[in-house]
């Protein structure tokens, strides 16, 4: 019998966690879902999750009905078709939606749940736009820290549409920006990277201070796996994590 850890079973768990995603993306940015600010606290503040490139609020649809159902306050975000446009101009508007969020919410910080170039949005507005100020915790999945060959795709399909498919190659001027500088104070930073991922190899996804959590799956799992889930929950119901003072492997 083959165990749950052996690469053939991760292999027909990938596959099956991939359609999964597909039919969630196919779904688009048109979802309906009100999100009320009834139980929330400091200790349990809003979720806001951000989808990734060429993704939709759709393939959030998963991870975003879980944690509604467990009473968490949760809210994902239109970013346009396909998320292809400037990453910094997408942390813009997701700083312009967290004041909106807040400005309605009792409580002072949200959290953030990105995926894949999601991740990289979120990074940025608490690094470099003031969002250390508004977000207790930042956790990815999958997210090109140090950039990602795949990108090249992007730019021989979309070239001059898509700002964003040349500032995930490796070395770009925006991953530069956003490697310099410590990570801001009073954050807990979270990265869940896959093992087997071939958009986001693993070692493109370390940063120094960020807890990083290796799971033995592909890129599309990160968003539907239940292994992930319990990550994710884990993380978004831990007090106060201590300051990491050495650099990752």
């Amino acid at each position: 019998m083959l165990g749950e850890h052996s690469p053939i079973s991760q292999d027909i768990a990938g596959g099956r966690h991939s359609l999964s995603y597909l039919r969630h993306l196919a779904r688009g940015n048109k979802i309906r879902r009100r999100a009320l600010f009834e139980g929330i606290s400091e200790e349990q503040p809003p979720v806001l999750l951000i989808h990734g490139f060429l993704g939709t609020r759709g393939s959030m649809f998963s991870l975003e009905h879980r944690l509604a159902s467990e009473g968490i306050c949760v809210f994902s975000f239109n970013l346009g078709t396909f998320n292809t446009r400037d990453i910094r101009r997408s942390a813009f508007l997701i700083h312009r939606k967290i004041e909106q969020i807040l400005a309605q919410a009792p409580v002072s910080r949200i959290d953030i749940v990105g995926h894949s170039m999601g991740g990289l949005i979120g990074l940025y507005y608490v690094k470099k736009l003031g969002g250390h100020e508004k977000v207790r915790k930042l956790i990815m999945m999958g997210s090109p820290l140090r950039g990602t060959w795949v990108a090249l795709a992007g730019i021989a399909t979309l070239g001059l549409w898509s700002a964003s498919s040349w500032q995930l190659l490796p070395g770009s001027d925006f991953l530069e920006e956003l490697q310099q500088g410590r990570l801001p104070p009073d954050v807990d930073y979270y990265h869940i990277a896959a093992v087997r991922d071939w958009v986001c190899p693993l070692e493109r996804t370390r940063m120094e201070g960020i807890r990083q959590i290796d799971v033995p799956l592909g890129h599309s799992s990160l968003v539907i796996s239940d292994k992930v889930y319990e990550h994710i929950v884990d993380a978004l119901r831990k007090g106060p994590e201590p300051e990491l003072l050495s650099a990752l492997p």
